[in-house]
């Protein structure tokens, strides 16, 4: 069965026609949305991470207090933007919501993507060594991460503490086992992939590719799909990895979905320019159920995935989005063979 989850930006504007006006807004819509889709049949929530933006930000206070609401779906990000995060502090926070959640956590993390100010980082205290990139200080701080929720010891006790310690170095509390088997790369290349594979991290890929060799996009990610897998083996790590895309699908099945995409219905992959190289940008799937059907079917990079995420938009509402992921979930999925 594949795992069917929806993707939030968090978008909030008081722009007129906007039902998430503020950022209480889209917080607490975040929260009723993750409840919402539970009770539709969805197997995940899932949160992006912006600074300086009128958008969704610090995640892991929204992931436990939505893990506090619902009982069975994974709650994740997607993603966090590692040039900003303390690793530690990372830790201790992911270990936390985490526990609250009964370990249903599932953590995107990555470079992130380009942001609202210059260095938006710098103004969080972190500053890339001499001679590197901000790349190379988000995949530090991540190597940082990952090896603190192996959950060994590594701090030095102070031999008269304010409590008794247990025996040995001390690790950062409170640890979540299995938690690092859940953190995922948000991966925009077919070599990052590899890389994601190399360090044991599930591969999370969205709709787009910092890349273009001139094919579909979605023959592109399935490609990138299959790098990551094959690196996977050869690394030699014992269990399965994940995959998850991230799709706009919008079923249209009543005169509003229609309003609201008809001019969707004929959309098509797109190339770019972003940061200095070209890039693709996937298409958005937008029509009647049975033209999404056939649509979906030939989708090679999401036949290939065992996670799918419906990116939603957020300002039209709970009950709108709720609808467009029981659409998916309930008249799609079983067509296509994912339930």
């Amino acid at each position: 069965m594949k795992k069917i989850g929806f993707l939030s930006f968090g978008h909030w504007t008081p722009a007129e026609g906007s039902m998430v006006r503020t950022a209480s807004d889209a917080l607490l819509q975040s929260i009723e949305l993750a409840v919402a889709a539970e009770e539709v049949g969805a197997d995940g929530a899932y949160f992006r991470v912006h600074h300086f933006a009128r958008q969704l930000a610090s995640p892991f206070p929204l992931l436990a207090a939505a893990a506090a609401r619902t009982s069975r779906i994974e709650l994740g990000t997607a993603v966090i933007d590692m040039r900003y995060e303390n690793p530690l502090y990372m830790a201790e926070d992911a270990g936390a919501a985490d526990l609250i959640s009964a370990r249903r956590l599932q953590l995107g993390i990555s470079r992130g993507s380009p942001e609202q100010v210059i260095d938006g980082y710098r103004y969080f205290g972190y500053v890339p060594a001499d001679g590197t990139s901000d790349a190379d200080m988000a995949r530090e701080h991540t190597a940082v991460f990952l090896d603190v929720l192996g959950g060994e010891g590594f701090a030095q006790p102070n031999p008269r503490p304010m409590f008794p310690n247990p025996p040995g170095l001390l690790r950062v509390e409170p640890h979540s086992p299995g938690l690092r088997d859940r953190i995922w790369w948000g991966a925009g290349t077919r070599a990052t992939a590899e890389w994601t594979a190399q360090q044991g991290m599930n591969l999370m890929s969205s709709t787009l590719l910092t890349e273009d060799t001139g094919v579909p996009f979605h023959q592109l990610q399935a490609e990138q799909i299959q790098r990551f897998r094959s690196a996977w083996t050869e690394a030699g790590h014992e269990r399965e990895p994940r995959v998850s895309v991230s799709r706009s699908i919008f079923p249209i099945v009543s005169d509003l979905d229609r309003r609201l995409f008809w001019r969707d219905t004929h959309s098509t992959d797109q190339v770019g320019f972003l940061e200095g190289g070209n890039a693709r940008f996937g298409k958005t799937y937008a029509g009647e159920p049975d033209k999404l059907i056939a649509e979906l079917a030939e989708d090679e990079a999401v036949a290939a995935a065992d996670t799918l995420l419906l990116t939603v938009p957020n300002q039209l509402g709970v009950d709108y989005n709720a609808h467009v992921i029981e659409s998916v979930v309930t008249e799609l999925a079983p067509a296509l063979g994912w339930r």
